[in-house]
């Protein structure tokens, strides 16, 4: 059929008319359209031009593909529930985070690290929520792309790099916690080793590669994000066992007076404290950090609009915000002074209450299988940013299975091999979440925020004053990080 195309004004309406012979009593009958206004729930950002203002009725900054856009966006409606959603979101937060924290307490003091994890949490979900607000506005389905309809190509291969470094290095940490846990550390018995003896399941490396081919291999080889919801949900579980083991021994402990008395501020005493208290920040910017999973769960969720992710952001902050003060407290009440950087290293020893050896490995079996259960979170969203950096272009991975397993194969391999070669959780977190970490999590959000404003965002003074705030702080924790981090890697080699 030809036809001539034109734009129309968003409140008017088509009419359609059909073009088939009318001796045929089938064709069918004439057909009314009416566009609707477009608005943020459909995801698409209004002109700020008018027809007949010379031109063709939209801002050509904002580049839009009207090809690929259907008249109406009512959102999807098959997919994961809200409940899904909030499992899926939290399992991409709650990982290896969460055992950093209880050192962090440690550097921080009582008073500072609680305020700090509340803070940590509603700035996160204030640039979690900007994120799926311009996301659905530019029709975005991955970080990288609203990264560059905000501000080019070269910010969204920046974007996608830092999210590889972030996602890699979390799951690097996974591995490690697995492997020490299991088989013991210099310091620690692994949990093998106080079943079993000695024997080959000593060799961490290999516990390690087993657990990446028994139980990982085929987790991460699942195409689709919403596969994950039930084992998300379990992992969650697991994570709320481990937090209510840790709270109820610490209480029972503090009853018996077991407990020396905490530290309720920084410690100043040492060269060792300062360096610590540099990078502590972006450690627990780290364990926020989920901003590179909301747009698959977002594209996934039933009846999906900014404002139903904005309920899933919030519930899911909520829900971490006290897992993570729990944790961080009992755990430092308990060890003091001697807590670790990986707090599960911790549970290898005698608590000094009734059942203690049988806590012990609950907590600590408990938390492996929820970081197993993570893992493919993760990499999910890794998996998606590589095809797209390095395959852009191509079809999209779902439909092209052979690409999807052969990258999921390579990625377990470096990870993996990454696992063999850096030496604790804290060494890769400090690096991390001063540079990648506070980038995904705040400056890009920020500055996408303030970017698409000027062409139409429409935020508000508080908004604005928010995104200013969070761009600001992330840049001067990031400094401060890297600067401490190279500090303290020059004072160890003196």
């Amino acid at each position: 059929m030809d036809s001539t195309y034109s734009y129309i004004p968003k409140n008017s309406y088509a009419e359609l008319e059909s073009h088939n012979d009318p001796q045929h009593a089938r064709s069918p009958p004439k057909t009314h359209v009416k566009l609707l206004p477009l608005d943020e729930e459909g995801g698409y950002l209004p002109s700020s031009k008018n027809v007949g203002d010379g031109d063709d009725g939209f801002d050509n900054d904002l580049d839009f593909d009207f090809d690929n856009y259907p008249l109406i966006d009512a959102g999807s409606k098959t997919g994961s529930g809200i409940s899904g959603a909030v499992f899926n979101l939290t399992t991409s937060i709650i990982g290896a985070g969460i055992m950093a924290l209880p050192a962090a307490m440690k550097v921080l003091g009582l008073v500072l690290g609680f305020v700090l994890i509340i803070l940590m949490g509603i700035l996160s979900e204030i640039s979690v929520e900007l994120l799926v607000r311009f996301s659905a506005l530019c029709k975005a389905t991955t970080y990288g792309e609203v990264v560059q309809y905000a501000m080019g190509r070269p910010a969204r291969v920046l974007s996608e790099i830092c999210l590889i470094i972030n996602n890699a290095g979390v799951l690097v940490v996974y591995l490690i916690i697995m492997g020490d846990v299991m088989s013991g550390s210099v310091h620690h018995v692994g949990v093998f080793d106080q079943w079993l003896g000695n024997g080959i399941w000593d060799q961490r490396k290999l516990v390690i590669l087993v657990v990446v081919v028994v139980f990982l291999a085929p987790l991460c080889a699942l195409e689709r994000i919403d596969s994950l919801s039930l084992t998300s949900a379990a992992s969650v579980a697991l994570a709320v066992v481990f937090v209510v083991v840790a709270v109820v021994i610490a209480f029972i402990k503090l009853v018996e007076g077991g407990i020396e008395a905490p530290r309720m501020g920084p410690d100043f005493g040492s060269k060792k404290a300062i360096l610590d208290l540099l990078v502590v920040i972006p450690i627990m910017t780290n364990a926020y950090v989920c901003h590179f999973n909301v747009q698959p769960i977002y594209n996934e969720l039933e009846g999906r609009s900014p404002q139903k992710m904005n309920r899933v952001g919030r519930i899911t902050t909520a829900v971490c915000i006290v897992v993570y003060a729990f944790t961080a407290i009992s755990g430092y009440l308990l060890f003091g002074d001697d807590t670790e950087s990986d707090v599960l290293t911790n549970f290898d020893k005698d608590l000094g209450i009734r059942f203690s050896s049988a806590l012990n490995y609950i907590v600590r079996v408990g938390y492996i299988f929820h970081l197993v259960l993570v893992f493919p979170v993760v990499h999910f969203s890794l998996r998606q940013t590589v095809d797209s950096l390095v395959f852009e272009g191509s079809a999209p991975l779902l439909e092209s299975r052979k690409r999807s397993l052969g990258l999921t194969l390579v990625l377990l391999a470096i990870i993996y091999f990454g696992s063999t070669m850096i030496p604790n959780i804290w060494t890769a977190f400090k690096f991390t979440g001063a540079t990648t970490a506070v980038s995904l999590g705040f400056i890009f959000p920020s500055l996408i925020a303030l970017r698409l404003n000027k062409q139409g965002g429409g935020l508000n003074f508080k908004e604005k004053f928010l995104s200013w705030l969070m761009l600001v702080l992330a840049i001067v924790v990031g400094i401060v990080g890297v600067i401490g981090n190279i500090y303290g890697i020059e004072s160890q080699s003196k």
